[in-house]
């Protein structure tokens, strides 16, 4: 889900506002033949409020081409057309995109062999979100910009051929993706009822992203999969951020345990700074830094166990992390990470080795990962501390009933169907998104599953392949409308508590022990009731108990993760000693303990 683990999109550009272009579309007399008058103005304030249902209108002539300069490409090119209109100059409104209250208006076609030179269109016709079509759009000022998220073509080892985006070591972000096309933020007048285009050029690419340099302490390292690859037909990488103990490179014959950390794609190790705060902080920002800088005392000085810290990285095109597992949408993830990158960190950073000295955390979508790997992977770990995992239950995926429900927008009634099931709220219960304006949301950033957002990853991993070779999605993203020949493949492949109590006579006796749960009874998203049903049955749970551990933080939203022992006490210092402390207790007679120098 959407949370700490995952790298916000917003991005200001110094505090200062944008210098910006400037172009007016006035308003036409019928028949006039006029040009639009390209005078320039200054952008008003705020303006009025847009109305999100205006009475509808007959469509008009009013449209967006969109042009690709021959300067950017040479050939014809696929992809995803997005875009944005907003009041705010502060950055550009690529960056400006979210969730909730945050929602700008975007509008969203798909491009299948753009030309350089020729134009792609999105009128009245193109669905919008929060505003349904561009006709809807309040006469006024704006700032406006489109982006081309690039798809390249997939020709898979399960028969399909696909076009989706291919990540760039960005994290299946779209409006910072290097290869991905833009114009310039425009200021503009707009006025549905002019019934002329306003005419936009792609000018511009999104550069490449400088990789992140090796510290002493942390490591980066990406490599070929040839696994994913093959099933690919393209080439795809793995990458892991090794943060290695003190001591490391002083004894050269030691070996490690190692902490598998799961989440969102990372881009390095931010846990830690090496030097204290800045004396210019102040606030929040401060308080971060000294809670790093704290974490980086303890790490060098003793304080901590000493082992490895792995962050991976695993981007498909579709998110921005795989879940870590294989499916049938993004292919065999699960064996290349556990076949592939563990071997290749434990070996070139000197790990133990063995199953009994690996452990695994993360939260969110990290969460739902490092339970999975310990339930389909039994044998592989000892042990999962897991923080506020995506759904484990499908009785309640958020708040949708997939066994039951007939619609994801509503509850099952007659009459009442208006789309008021919430995906998102505040402590206090406050409603800040539905699962209707999430749907919509994405619709608009890709088709057939191609958003690169929470929802569309869900049906990645846990749905089939639909006859086109895409995920075959487990409701309309319109209408709500559940699809119930989905059902049992969720239920059977991914539901973590049904597979739990299915396979526990099997896989009982291997996780005993070994998983402990972390959980914020107010989740942002929901997801506390899927958690309590996991508690509920492992809790009930003979021959053998599970004799795990279930956290809960009264009145915490997402992500709760523990209580702090001291202010500003990350994750890591709360959780790498209890992992510590059942390596010791579990490890075998004569294990390796060279890590305790």
């Amino acid at each position: 889900m959407p949370s700490p683990f995952r790298p916000a999109a917003r991005v200001v550009l110094g505090g200062a506002a944008l210098a910006l272009p400037v172009v007016v579309l006035s308003a036409l007399s019928p028949g006039s033949g006029s040009q639009p008058d390209l005078t320039s103005r200054r952008l008003p304030g705020a303006g009025p409020p847009i109305d999100l249902q205006p009475t509808p209108r007959a469509q008009s002539a009013f449209r967006f081409e969109v042009t690709v300069s021959p300067q950017l490409i040479t050939a014809p090119v696929d992809g995803r057309l997005i875009l944005l209109v907003t009041r705010d100059g502060d950055t550009e409104p690529r960056f400006q995109p979210g969730w909730g209250a945050r929602a700008i208006p975007m509008f969203g076609v798909d491009v299948e062999g753009l030309p350089p030179g020729r134009s792609a269109v999105i009128d009245g016709a193109a669905r919008g979100y929060p505003l349904e079509s561009i006709d809807r759009i309040p006469a006024g000022d704006y700032i406006v910009q489109a982006v081309l998220n690039v798809y390249t073509t997939f020709t898979r080892a399960d028969g399909h051929t696909i076009k989706a985006h291919m990540d760039h070591w960005e994290g299946q972000q779209w409006n910072r993706s290097p290869g991905n096309l833009m114009s310039e933020p425009m200021r503009m007048h707009l006025d549905p009822a002019a019934g002329r285009p306003v005419r936009i050029a792609l000018t511009r690419m999104i550069p490449p992203i400088e990789p992140p340099a090796d510290t002493k302490y942390v490591k980066h390292i990406r490599f070929r999969s040839d696994i994913l690859s093959k099933w690919w037909g393209h080439d795809i990488d793995l990458g892991a951020i090794v943060v290695l103990p003190e001591g490391f490179d002083e004894h050269p014959d030691a070996h490690y345990p190692v902490a598998y950390y799961q989440g969102h794609f990372p881009r390095t190790f931010n846990g830690f700074r090496e030097t204290p705060p800045d004396p210019g902080m102040t606030g929040r920002a401060r308080d971060a830094a000294q809670s790093a800088y704290r974490f980086y005392q303890d790490w060098t000085q003793g304080r901590m166990p000493r082992m490895l810290i792995v962050l991976m990285q695993h981007p498909t095109p579709f998110y921005d992390d795989s879940y870590a597992v294989n499916t049938a949408n993004n292919g065999p993830y699960g064996d290349a990470l556990t076949q592939e990158l563990i071997p290749r960190v434990e070996s070139r950073f000197r790990a133990i080795g063995q199953p009994w000295a690996r452990t695994i955390y993360g939260g969110s979508t990290g969460g739902w990962e490092s339970l999975a790997w310990q339930v389909f992977y039994p044998d592989l770990f000892n042990g999962t501390w897991t923080f506020c995992p995506d759904p484990v239950d499908f009785h309640y995926f958020q708040l949708i009933d997939i066994y039951e429900d007939r619609n994801a927008f509503h509850p099952n009634a007659e009459w009442a169907t208006r789309g008021i099931r919430s995906i998102m709220r505040g402590v206090d219960d406050q409603v800040m998104m539905t699962v209707e304006q999430a749907s919509h949301y994405e619709a608009v950033l890709g088709s057939r599953g191609r958003s690169g957002e929470q929802l569309d990853i869900f049906n990645a991993v846990f749905g089939p392949t639909d006859a086109d070779g895409y995920p075959r999605p487990l409701y309309d993203k319109w209408t709500g409308e559940i699809d119930r020949n989905v059902i049992d493949y969720w239920s059977e492949h991914y539901d973590l508590t049904h597979i739990l109590q299915r396979d526990w006579k099997a896989i009982g006796p291997k996780l005993a022990g070994k998983i402990h749960i972390y959980m914020g009874d107010t989740d942002t998203y929901y997801l506390e009731e899927a958690t309590r049903l996991l508690e509920q049955f492992l809790e009930s749970t003979t021959a053998p108990y599970y004799d795990g551990s279930f956290t809960w933080g009264e009145r915490q939203p997402h992500c709760y993760t523990g209580e702090a022992e001291f202010p500003g006490q990350s994750v890591h210092q709360r959780i790498l000693p209890l992992m510590a402390a059942r390596i010791l207790r579990t490890a075998p007679p004569g294990a390796d303990t060279s890590w305790r120098y």
